[in-house]
């Protein structure tokens, strides 16, 4: 199957650093890659892939501000794969926003994942205006905003088969990965973990539009006993810095549509205490591979059971449910049943009108006589 990805280019492919969607993007990629497939990658040119690359700015536009505008330069990207859109069975686009005017009833099959939040009114308002266009959302949860779309299936994020460290807690501290900012809570993670009397460890990056809150709620809090604020890691740090530790906390306060790092963790085979929102539910076997909780004080008390958690059955948790592989064949099957629907629509649209020539044909030659 010859098909393009289509990625944002506020990060490269893969990201340097934190990036879930780019992160993503890139697993499956790769993974398609793998199966046999002809893929081309539309990214920023400091992108890494196997795939084909289509270079649509120099680097990653985080890493260069004076690029230009982000606006101008994601329509630009459009127009350079509409113009090679005859050469693929399949545009897979994980933007979610400028392919919709230019590629709405193109004759190449198009979809796109939704990556972010859809209860945002002005996103939701922009998603209503093209109820045709084939949206793939990334957990069921996700959904419940616009259940009207045309929504052609849920997959669920997957990590490729990496030699992921398998951790024994020993390290004897809870984590905190993500972003500093308010629906994200690193300020109850920080609760828990004094009131556990546990060291915690926060890697994490502060976006400009977060640095306020930083500066005023979470800077203060970090003068703590044993919370440590280590900023933003690679993958490699990312990984051992869950392999080590005795809990994941991802205490949300927000409709989460995902949370990659919950399944890093899993792969690490890190048991999650998680708030009861967004994708949560979805992603975490209770009891199995976390525990999932409504506050902080349940927080708390979860960390007790802990060790009623099997590390080892969390990772095999992760390799049934959430690889890379089984992400990628999940989206073939999609794009297939993509192709099949448009196929169909064409088959029914070439009899109707070969009936109806036949008709008028059959007309005329009453006419005649």
């Amino acid at each position: 199957m010859r098909i393009a990805q289509v990625a944002p280019l506020t990060e490269s492919v893969p990201p340097r650093t934190y990036g879930g969607t780019e992160r993503v993007v890139s697993y499956l990629t790769e993974t398609l890659v793998e199966l046999g497939h002809e893929v081309t990658l539309y990214a920023s040119g400091d992108t890494v892939t196997q795939a084909r690359l289509v270079a649509c700015c120099r680097k990653s536009l985080r890493r260069d501000p004076g690029a230009g505008d982000p606006i101008l330069i994601h329509r630009q990207m459009m127009q350079r794969v509409l113009a090679d859109a005859d050469s693929y069975d399949i545009i897979h686009f994980h933007i979610g926003w400028f392919e919709f005017p230019v590629f709405t009833g193109h004759s190449t099959a198009c979809l796109t994942t939704l990556h972010g939040r859809l209860d945002v009114p002005k996103f939701n308002t922009r998603l209503r205006g093209y109820p045709d266009f084939p949206f793939v959302s990334i957990s069921n949860a996700q959904r419940r905003p616009l259940p009207d779309a045309n929504w052609l299936g849920t997959v669920y994020h997957g990590l490729p088969d990496m030699p992921a460290p398998q951790g024994n807690g020993r390290g004897g501290y809870l984590a905190f990965l993500g972003r500093i900012c308010p629906e994200k809570r690193p300020d109850i993670a920080i609760e828990i973990a004094q009131r556990a009397g546990m060291p915690l460890k926060i890697a994490a990056k502060v976006d400009r539009v977060d640095q306020a809150y930083f500066d005023t709620v979470i800077h203060p809090l970090l003068a703590l006993p044993g919370v440590e604020f280590i900023g933003e890691v690679g993958e490699a740090e990312k990984m051992a810095l869950l392999a080590d530790a005795s809990a994941l906390l991802f205490p949300i306060d927000w409709p989460e549509p995902f949370g990659l790092v919950m399944i890093e963790a899993m792969a690490c085979g890190t048991p999650i205490v998680a708030f009861r929102r967004g994708s949560v539910p979805e992603i975490i076997d209770e009891g199995v591979t976390g525990w999932i909780v409504r506050d902080a004080s349940e927080g708390v008390a979860a960390l007790a059971g802990l060790d009623r958690i099997d590390r080892q059955r969390i990772r095999a948790v992760f390799d049934e449910r959430f690889s890379a592989r089984r992400m990628g064949e999940d989206y073939l099957a999609l794009y297939r049943s993509l192709l099949d629907e448009r196929r169909a629509a064409a088959t029914r649209e070439l009899r109707a009108t070969r009936s109806s020539d036949a008709a008028a044909l059959a007309l005329a030659q009453g006419s005649a006589d």
